[in-house]
């Protein structure tokens, strides 16, 4: 059996978050340390591996490399050891702990923080009778990190994950945006108690709250906002072709609103008029929505347009870089603690100086040693 080299260690951040983390293995025939372990995946999936064939044999190439952190006396697991062992993680207090490290390493949570969902297509399990699990994450826009995220309860929905997930954050002085599934009382009120503005998308789903705020602003402008006072912001973005117009009204005239649907918070309504032209064609989107935040249209304007930052800055890193649709782990707990390594890898290669893509970054991981040490070192 092969002993560790007496090296020096060095601070890992991220392993005393973890700590606490119970492991789901009977101790005494544990052969391989849940941090070993943790940190393993870690240095894996940062340098470009995507599943536990790839992360095992990372282990074996790696060794000396990652022995310059702990001591690895019995080497790195197989990948079915390592399958078994994320599949019986507790998914929650693993999410909780990555969620207690980016609380830890981050500073305070500024601007938007945009609340979404996300399926992982491949995660289904024929065999189990699962379907592909979703999962509900807060993205931080002006930070570009992911603060934490929870997986919907297969027999429920985002109405109950999103509650859950804001139970863990700390968004205090945050603006969390969420689009029409999340436009619920009793989040309004959680996002309030907590000390945090909202921004709701509006639709069909809230019985005539959508219906009393399109008839109020079609009114409105038939009479010229004779009867109120508004803000107005328009932008236009023209590229490759394609020519985009949001013009963004914001009424603060709205105590006829709350009283109507008893609505906590509720300081503005919000009209969005969307155009596109392309190839001589032209589409329009009327969409509406509601905060707590009596700001004007360019401001307003802008937080929006940060809630759909976590399409690109999340969803699509995760589906480019990290290959999420191509993912089959998919074993019980495996699929969503998977996802949070991930996640915690997004962080680490958004955090790491220098302008290469996240891409790159991965790259470099893999290849040059020195680059990853720095990366899984700094504070």
């Amino acid at each position: 059996m092969a002993k560790a080299v007496d090296t020096p260690r060095h601070h890992i951040g991220f392993i005393a978050h973890f700590s606490q983390l119970e492991d789901p293995r009977q101790i005494n025939k544990a052969l391989y340390p849940l941090q070993e372990v943790l940190l393993l995946v870690l240095c894996a999936v940062l340098s470009g591996a995507e599943d536990w064939v790839a992360i095992a044999l990372y282990g074996e190439k790696k060794l000396d490399f990652l022995r310059r952190f702990l001591p690895y006396e019995n080497g790195t697991p197989s990948h079915d050891q390592l399958g078994y062992l994320f599949a019986r993680i507790d998914e929650k207090r693993f999410q909780q702990c990555f969620i207690n490290w980016v609380t830890c390493v981050r500073q305070a949570i500024k601007g938007v923080v945009a609340i979404d969902g996300k399926t992982l297509r491949r995660s289904f399990d024929k065999a189990g009778n699962k379907g592909a699990i979703h999962m509900v994450s807060a993205w931080c826009s002006e930070q570009n990190l992911v603060l934490g995220q929870v997986k919907v309860d297969g027999k429920s929905n985002e109405i109950t994950a999103i509650p859950e997930l804001l139970d863990l954050l700390q968004i205090h002085g945050a603006i969390v945006t969420i689009d029409a599934m999340g436009c619920q009382r009793n989040i309004a009120k959680q996002i309030i108690d907590k000390k945090a503005n909202y921004i709701f998308s509006l639709k069909g789903n809230q019985g005539t709250l959508r219906d009393d705020v399109e008839l109020f602003f079609k009114e409105q402008i038939e009479r010229n906002y004779a009867d109120t006072a508004v803000s107005c912001h328009q932008a236009v973005e023209k590229s490759h072709g394609r020519i985009e117009v949001r013009k963004v009204t914001v009424c603060t005239d709205v105590e006829w609103l709350r009283q109507l649907h008893d609505w906590p918070g509720l300081a503005s309504i919000i009209m969005v008029e969307y155009s596109a032209e392309e190839g001589g064609k032209t589409r329009h989107e009327l969409r509406f929505h509601i905060s707590s935040m009596p700001v004007d249209a360019e401001t307003m304007a802008a937080y929006i347009r940060d809630h759909w930052g976590v399409e690109n800055g999340l969803h699509w890193v995760m589906d480019m870089v990290f290959r999420d649709d191509e993912c089959r782990i998919r074993k019980d707990s495996a699929p969503a603690n998977f996802a949070v390594i991930k996640h915690m890898a997004s962080n680490i290669l958004r955090s790491s100086k220098g302008k290469q893509s996240m891409r790159q970054k991965r790259h470099a991981a893999g290849w040059d040693d020195d680059f990853l040490f720095n990366m899984i070192t700094a504070k």
